[in-house]
């Protein structure tokens, strides 16, 4: 009998020799296990190999059945978890969390981190002892213990040759085999698939066994595979078979859900954090579980490997971690606290007695405050401008002898600033100038700006000399500073020039042009303003918005051109914006004179443009939530932050939904930084949308979506959701059935666009190969973005791009391999 225990498998089995005299050995001998340590940390090596343990005492316990299971009672009770005094390993689970405090070069200031940083999950792996994890038993007995002949034979022929299929001929195999095959055939399969290491085949095994009419949900086998897949990173499989099991009625083992954490943090895809988040509260609310030290201190790693902006987001989640690291008794290594710490640093509001009981809590556990804390404390202290404990920090700061940080200079800068000593700073950066050797554009940034809100004017023009001599980058933000404070004098001559000079070195962005738009509707050059205000109009990358309408309306109401005027509102009324009340009140008496009614933005329609670019966005990946009634639904837009393609679009997309965003996500138009994820307002217009393209919260592909396959429709979905090749060749990503991924076939076909199709787990990649993707952007070019034709005609990708296309090949045409990496966008819509 074949004895399977699911937390006893390692990724290191992964390794093992497929050659047919290891399969007889397998299934032929009785290997003992290798032991494994007991301890909870052991030193980073591999997971010693496990095998499957064979019994041939099958005749002490005969089966009442050929193929009887027996699966272990599931254990509901919360596992016993033992205090942890001393991590001298601890950087074999956490790496110190955010790097080695001790090292002067490091600093809790991950601004500079990449954010595709990935999780080691192989020393996450190595440091468990997961063969203590709760996992259910898992027996199957072996061909020789059948009683047909015939069904010995078929049974083996199967574990020959379903491995050697894709998915497509799996299927077709497996579905001949219907009149014979039963539960615990398929069940013997799955699990030689797994024993022999095709765990894919496993899965798609599984996958089948569920639609057959006698299938019974078996949990055991569930746990082995879940773990199988987790383990692997195959975290969208791990996914879907730890959702059939609470599907199923049952909560899934302690296993499944620490390996599932595990695979969502080793997985480079946004979304995934969050994820693995979910996962964790879930194995503590609904499986009573205790994770193991080194998954929490795991998690709470990822958490602050993000930049400071995007970890402040999860502060609520570390405190959660942190209070069962604390409720469980377990030891807090000193990175816990430092990196809560360094999260409550970065909110907007400060919580001071949270920090100063977490600071307590470290000096009775004898931690001493590193410079990761201090600088963090000095962080917390220039938000209030705190001035003298900025200076108590920083005095500890230099006491420490181990380095000052650039950032520690930008923070009592802005201590200073806020208490109302903007010269201070000034010497603040003299001092990090002859301390440091140099100053970097964050100190140029800060100090330009402190010294514009003071209305410094030489200083502040001989810092911007200086700046653009040092040959950094990045003047955007100093620019801006600098015409604020001369629009706020009066100075436009100086403002007129100050832009000029920022076109030469920098883009122009939507907040300097409405910054100069402002300036020449006070002064009067309204055909200057005209023209500035058609530039941001035309340039999708720049775009206007509700203040620079009501700047040049104001403008022409001044000026007494009320046909101009009069087109401003009609394009207003158009983007849904708000005319300003002093304006209102005069555009309606104008209005008035030459119409009979007054158009005004009460009404909600989508435009012809919006209704095909949300076509080709949704093709895209674009998802819709929906309420409980299936009346009002919500489009989620959502942005990758690693792609450069990306990040421009999401402000085209942004104002061109403008008047459906949702109240909270309209907050960021006065903001250069659109986020990479807002939504819609939950309204019943999208209910066509909902029905089309996502019936019943699932993706599909629309029947009649041969319709709408528009060239602005293609463009979009191009932009979104498709990438060039080095080598010039167009993709597009499309989930779906394959009866819908045909029907675009054929309508894209009918538009002379010859392309070919491949399968890659559930992703689809329509590829225009050689001379049909010259056709294909023929088509499209007029729709894209005038910032994004030179990059994608140029076959520039972004390295997310990279590595989801690495593996799509159609040079063996179409296929339906699901043996694809779990970091694709195959799991991105998670």
């Amino acid at each position: 009998m074949l004895l399977c225990r699911a937390a006893e498998l390692s990724p290191s089995t992964l390794s093992l020799t497929h050659s047919s005299s290891f399969f007889s050995t397998l299934c032929f001998s009785n290997p003992n296990l290798l032991s494994m340590r007991s301890s909870l940390f052991p030193p980073l090596s591999l997971l010693r190999s496990l095998t499957l343990c064979l019994s041939h005492n099958q005749h002490h316990h005969p089966p009442t059945h050929p193929f009887s299971r027996h699966i272990s009672s599931f254990p509901l009770s919360t596992t016993k978890t033992c205090r942890v005094h001393a991590l001298p390993s601890f950087s074999t689970s956490v790496e110190h969390v955010a790097g080695k405090a001790s090292d002067p070069e490091e600093n809790w200031d991950l601004s500079n981190v990449a954010q595709s940083e990935v999780f080691d999950v192989e020393k996450c792996f190595a440091s468990a002892d997961l063969k203590h994890l709760g996992a259910p038993k898992l027996e199957v007995s072996e061909l020789e213990e059948l009683p047909e002949q015939w069904r010995r034979s078929k049974l083996a022929w199967l574990c020959k040759e379903l491995p050697a299929h894709k998915a497509g001929t799996l299927s077709r195999i497996l579905n001949a085999q219907k009149k014979w095959i039963r539960q615990e055939d398929a069940t013997y399969l799955a699990v030689h698939c797994m024993r022999i290491r095709e765990n894919d085949v496993g899965f798609r095994v599984y996958k089948w066994m569920m639609q057959q009419h006698w299938y019974r949900f078996d949990f055991a086998l569930a746990t082995k595979l879940a773990d199988y897949m987790g383990k692997e990173r195959k975290f969208s499989k791990c996914r879907d078979i730890f959702d059939d099991t609470i599907n199923q009625g049952h909560v899934p083992s302690e296993s499944t859900f620490h390996i599932l954490v595990v695979a969502y943090l080793s997985a480079p895809v946004q979304g995934c954090l969050e994820e693995a988040c979910g996962i964790y509260n879930r194995m503590i609310q609904l499986g009573g579980y205790q994770p193991r030290l080194h998954l929490h201190n795991s998690l709470f790693k990822a958490l602050v490997s993000q930049p400071g902006t995007s970890s402040k987001h999860y502060l609520k989640q570390a405190e959660f971690i942190f209070h069962n690291l604390v409720t469980t008794g377990l030891e807090i290594h000193k990175d816990i606290y430092s990196g809560l710490i360094w999260l409550h640093s970065y909110q907007d509001t400060i919580d001071k007695e949270r920090m100063a009981l977490l600071r307590k809590e470290m000096q009775q556990a004898g931690i001493e405050e590193g410079r990761d804390v201090l600088v963090s404390l000095l962080r917390a202290c220039s938000k209030e401008g705190d001035v003298e404990g900025a200076e108590s920090t920083w005095l500890r700061l230099c006491d420490l002898e181990v380095g000052l940080p650039p950032q520690a200079y930008v923070y009592k800068m802005e201590a200073y600033s806020r208490a109302g000593v903007p010269l201070r700073a000034l010497e603040i950066f003299r001092e990090m100038q002859e301390q440091l050797g140099s100053s970097n554009a964050v100190a140029y940034h800060k100090v330009i700006e402190v010294l514009c809100k003071a209305q410094e004017v030489e200083r502040v023009e001989s810092l911007m000399t200086e700046f653009i001599n040092t040959g950094l980058k990045n003047f955007m933000p100093s620019y801006i500073d600098l015409m604020n404070m001369y629009f706020n004098l009066g100075l436009h001559d100086k403002l007129e020039s100050a832009f000029s000079q920022c076109l030469e070195r920098c883009r122009p962005s939507r907040t300097i042009c409405s910054i100069y738009l402002d300036s020449l509707v006070k002064v009067g050059n309204l055909a200057r303003a005209e023209e500035i205000f058609g530039l941001m109009q035309s340039d999708a990358a720049i775009g206007v918005n509700a203040r620079s309408c009501n700047t040049i309306l104001s403008g022409y109401l001044s000026s007494g051109d009320y046909v101009k005027a009069e087109n401003i509102f009609d394009l207003m009324c158009q983007k849904k914006y708000d005319v300003e009340p002093p304006l209102m009140e005069n555009i309606d008496y104008i209005l008035s004179l030459s119409r009979k009614v007054v158009k005004k933005p009460v009404s909600l329609k989508l435009s012809k443009e919006q209704r095909e670019i949300l076509v080709g966005l949704l093709l895209g990946g674009l998802q819709i939530e929906s309420d409980e009634d299936w009346k009002n639904h919500m489009i989620r837009f959502e942005f990758s932050e690693n792609s450069s393609t990306h990040s421009l679009l999401k402000r085209h997309i942004f104002d061109q939904y403008h008047e459906w965003l949702h109240p909270s996500c309209k907050s960021s138009e006065s903001t250069e930084d659109i986020p990479y994820k807002f939504s819609t307002i939950s309204h019943s217009y999208f209910a066509f949308y909902a029905e089309q393209f996502w019936p019943k919260g699932r993706r599909m592909i629309p029947k009649l979506i041969h319709r709408w396959l528009s060239p602005c429709a293609l463009a979009y979905w191009y932009m979104y959701g498709g990438h060039k090749t080095s080598s010039g060749d167009v993709l597009l990503k499309i989930k779906g059935s394959e009866e819908g991924v045909e029907k675009i076939v054929k309508s894209l076909k009918a538009k002379s666009l010859d392309c070919k199709v491949k399968r890659k787990g559930r992703v689809f990649w329509i590829g225009f190969l050689g001379s049909s993707s010259t056709w294909f952007w023929k088509l499209v070019e007029p729709y894209i973005l005038d910032d994004l034709k030179y990059a994608l005609k140029g076959g520039q990708i972004s390295d997310n791009s990279r590595v989801e296309t690495e593996n799509v090949n159609f040079g063996s045409g179409s296929d339906t391999n699901e043996n694809a990496s779990d970091y694709s966008d195959d799991d991105n819509n998670l």
